[in-house]
């Protein structure tokens, strides 16, 4: 079977662009130097194009974990194409699709099960999927959003401007162009094509399952850290609608945190999350699936099993009960309509659960702690 047509626009931006930022700026660097000026200047368009990416690109038009600003989607929209990661129409579209195959070979654009090279630049230097361009069927409600579109009929310009108009104009301001476009322009261009690419390949091989092992996604605290909160992969692909990837306090998510943070300031709203006790669950099925497999090799691995279900099923049902009583006592909360002592009752019986909870789970933990 013939191979689909090589794109040689996009080999020869990866091609040059990799080649100037490996030699080109290193020899730079030896031989002129690089100042505080140009080095910040460079971070900041690098997290500027990153954010605009994961919180825009990714977490409010692919999935629409929350509303935006118009301020706010423009400056996204220029972060993209600043980028170079193409429109968000087409990034969209193509995430949508890795979410609904994932790890399908035949379908998913940019599949690990492909291999690492495929998953992260292999399917861009190909045409590979260009029948699915023709309409963009899948992102019909992005194409109802006036900046989206714009930007979209737009975007080679855009590119240019960016790419281009913001090293050089960086480069006067400070009397050195060609220090500003190596730095600014090349080497940071590079570096978020490759930290996001990593997403699609490193996060789909390294790291824990975390929450489910229906897909290749992993959770990866170190790639979290590159990519601006993404790694946390295994939690995305199964809760996809929830505006952060990493939900604990100490995760590294600066995405989740800008989402969060502009709250404050009128320019996001309806944060989507994820109930608790879904994670919670989801969470415990797939440390009843990992101390399972561990078990399979030991003589006794029927009676085993079966009294680790037993515990797991325990387990279950106190969440339900924790959390059910969790809901009412928000419920009553918000309606301000119970009287003191009801209240009271419920606060005492889900202070009784909580600790029931802990209790069961510290149990669980040292029942598969036993195991393994």
């Amino acid at each position: 079977m013939n191979k689909p047509r090589l794109l040689w626009i996009n080999i020869l931006v990866f091609l040059a662009t990799f080649l100037i930022a490996v030699v080109a700026v290193p020899y730079r660097a030896l031989t002129h130097g690089f100042d505080s000026f140009e080095i910040i200047a460079a971070i900041i368009c690098f997290c500027f194009c990153g954010i605009s990416i994961t919180a825009g690109y990714h977490r409010l038009w692919s999935h629409r974990t929350y509303k935006a600003h118009p301020v706010l989607k423009f400056i996204y929209a220029i972060g993209g194409a600043f980028a170079l990661q193409n429109s968000i129409l087409h990034w969209s579209s193509d995430h949508r699709v890795h979410h609904k195959h994932v790890d399908n070979n035949d379908v998913d654009p940019y599949s690990a099960k492909k291999g690492f090279w495929f998953s992260h630049i292999g399917w861009m230097l190909r045409d590979y999927h260009r029948e699915s361009y023709a309409k963009y069927d899948n992102v019909r409600d992005l194409q109802k959003e006036k900046i989206v579109m714009w930007q979209h009929r737009n975007y080679l310009l855009l590119t240019l401007m960016t790419n281009f108009g913001i090293p050089v104009a960086l480069g006067l301001l400070h009397g050195d162009v060609f220090s500003s476009v190596l730095l600014i322009g090349v080497l940071r261009l590079v570096l978020s094509h490759h930290t996001t690419f990593f997403i699609n390949s490193l996060a789909h091989i390294w790291g824990r399952q975390t929450y489910t092992e229906k897909n290749t996604a992993r959770d990866n605290g170190i790639l979290a850290f590159f990519t601006f909160g993404e790694g946390y992969h295994n939690f995305h692909h199964i809760f996809e609608n929830d505006y952060r990837n990493g939900i604990r306090w100490f995760h590294f998510d600066p995405t989740k945190w800008l989402i969060k943070g502009c709250t404050y300031f009128n320019l996001t709203h309806n944060l989507k999350k994820t109930p608790e006790d879904k994670i919670a669950k989801a969470k415990a099925k797939m440390q009843l699936v990992n101390s399972q497999s561990k078990l399979q090799s030991i003589a006794n691995a029927d009676e085993l099993i079966a009294k680790l279900q037993h515990e797991y099923d325990l387990l279950i049902e106190q969440m339900n009960l924790y959390y059910e009583t969790k809901k009412l006592l928000i419920a009553q909360k918000r309606s301000k309509l119970s009287e003191g002592v009801e209240r009271s009752t419920l606060m005492l019986r889900y202070k009784e659960l909580k600790e029931t909870l802990n209790q069961q789970i510290k149990h669980w933990d040292m029942l598969r702690a036993q195991y393994a």
